[in-house]
């Protein structure tokens, strides 16, 4: 469970006073003063999201140009002030998004963000240069300040305001970058003698899509959040990135797309085997990227088996269009059951391959399946529900050898199918013969009740199948539907 997060304000208005401080008048002094008095104060409290220690420092800076200037302040210094308070700026904002295996580069995540690229230049002159000039870092500290109201302040103070329109770069497509590993991890299965020519082309193309995560993390729409500026406590540093998940679920819906995991030819799907298990070909192929993404994201396979599962009980709407996720064919996949099929082969296989029955407090990979597959499967909710032959196979796969889970999934498949022997037809023939023929003798005393003839129940009443007429002689005795009269 995620925790709440640590904030220096007792409520939002205190964000919103320091904000009106800051931003609403440039030549009230008293106010800028005003403001670092209290993000000092706040900061002796507790640590300062970094969006706030980059306000302070640019602040002070241009607070020391306003007093100083006049008595003849070394320019050196100034210039000094606020290329610090720029360099750490950039700086905060860019290395907490380096956090995946492949290094990025500061300008695309500086794209990325929206910010503007000449602070980053003007940030790697100041560090590795000679110092820009006052008039530029002074421009730069005002860039820097605009581009924090409307990236920070104004979406936390109203996060249901309509922001303005972002500058950042798109999130480009994922199934390019799919669809060229496939390419050479086809070319190297087939002629095992160009691996090692081509292992420089499959690692390249396996940092490409690290580098995709990282840049669909930035992408992930979380307003505030998503640029970074969550106070994290040190006991915090387990939670779940929400970030890093919605980027795993955008790289598992191109997965899952025909041409990906699932081949296009139908006959290659589902191949006869005695195991619930994709085709050998299908995992040569793709074991490699998911083993890769696994070791730097230890919930893929939790996202992944959660996305096939999600695709098989629900409809996906097909909008024609997305901006994430480009398909490898435009088709109707929830009509084809050779589909569906081999994407529950996969979620059995990743189950098989990644669970390892730790729980760590949440459910293990093959008791979250269950758990979903339960929620239709259950008595009274299959009817008019597609794709039930799949997720029955599905789930008795996953649950296999487990004899709690398969004892439950059992129940679940006996109330799916009720009729699964031959013996469960004849108790049905059975009963349906003893109502006909009791419907015919029953039949001519409906209307005269009093003629019918007396009789006896035998000892074992209770144990007859069937419907059967009783009269006043068994006990029976007519009255209003709902009134009860006792003997």
């Amino acid at each position: 469970m995620r925790l709440p997060r640590r904030v220096p304000w007792a409520n939002i208005s205190e964000l919103d006073q320091l904000c009106s401080w800051v931003f609403m008048d440039e030549s009230d002094l008293e106010a800028k003063q005003f403001a670092i008095n209290r993000l000092s104060a706040w900061r002796a409290v507790t640590a300062l999201p970094h969006a706030l220690e980059s306000t302070l420092s640019i602040l002070t800076a241009r607070l020391i140009d306003t007093f100083e200037t006049s008595q003849n302040f070394s320019r050196l210094s100034l210039r000094q002030n606020y290329a610090v308070a720029i360099i750490r700026m950039v700086n905060g904002l860019v290395d907490p998004l380096q956090a995946g295996a492949y290094a990025r580069s500061i300008a695309s995540i500086a794209a990325q963000l929206g910010l503007p690229s000449w602070l980053v230049e003007l940030r790697h002159a100041a560090t590795h240069e000679d110092l820009p000039s006052l008039e530029m870092l002074r421009e730069a500290a005002r860039e820097s300040m605009t581009w924090l109201l409307h990236n920070y302040f104004l979406p936390t103070i109203n996060p249901s305001a309509p922001s303005r329109p972002s500058t950042a770069t798109p999130l480009r497509p994922v199934a390019p970058l799919l669809k060229q590993y496939k390419t050479l991890l086809k070319l190297v299965t087939r002629d095992a003698s160009l691996r090692k020519q081509n292992q420089p082309d499959i690692d390249a193309i396996m940092r490409d899509i690290e580098r995709w995560l990282a840049e669909a993390k930035l992408a992930a729409d979380f307003a505030a959040d998503a640029y970074g500026w969550d106070t994290i406590d040190g006991n915090d540093v387990e939670q779940e990135d929400p970030r890093e998940k919605w980027a795993l679920g955008r790289l598992c819906d191109a997965l899952i797309e025909k041409g990906a995991l699932v081949s296009l030819s139908q006959k290659r799907r589902n191949l006869p085997s005695d195991e619930f298990i994709p085709p050998h070909s299908s995992l040569v192929l793709w074991t490699p990227l998911l083993a890769h993404t696994h070791t730097y994201h230890p919930t893929f396979p939790s996202v992944l088996t959660t996305r096939i599962v999600e695709n098989l009980l629900y409809e996906r709407p097909n909008t024609g269009f997305d901006m994430d996720v480009v398909s490898f064919e435009i088709d109707d996949s929830q009509n084809d059951p050779s589909y569906h099929l081999a994407l529950a082969k996969w979620a059995a296989w990743v189950i098989k391959t990644y669970d390892n029955s730790q729980e760590n407090g949440e459910l293990s990979l093959r008791k979250n399946v269950i758990v979903l597959l339960a929620s239709t499967l259950a008595p009274g909710k299959t009817e008019g529900v597609k794709k039930i032959e799949v997720m029955a196979a599905l789930l008795g796969a996953v649950s296999s050898g487990f004899m709690e889970l398969q004892k439950a999934s059992d129940m679940l498949l006996s109330a799916t199918h009720p009729l699964q022997s031959q013996g469960d037809l004849t108790v049905m023939n059975e009963r349906l013969h003893s109502l006909i023929s009791l419907d015919d003798e029953s039949q001519k005393y409906i209307n005269d009740p009093d003629s019918a003839p007396t009789i006896s129940l035998p000892a074992q009443a209770s144990d007859i199948s069937g419907w059967r007429l009783l009269d006043h002689h068994g006990g029976w005795k007519s009255c209003p539907i709902g009134v009860y009269y006792p003997n």
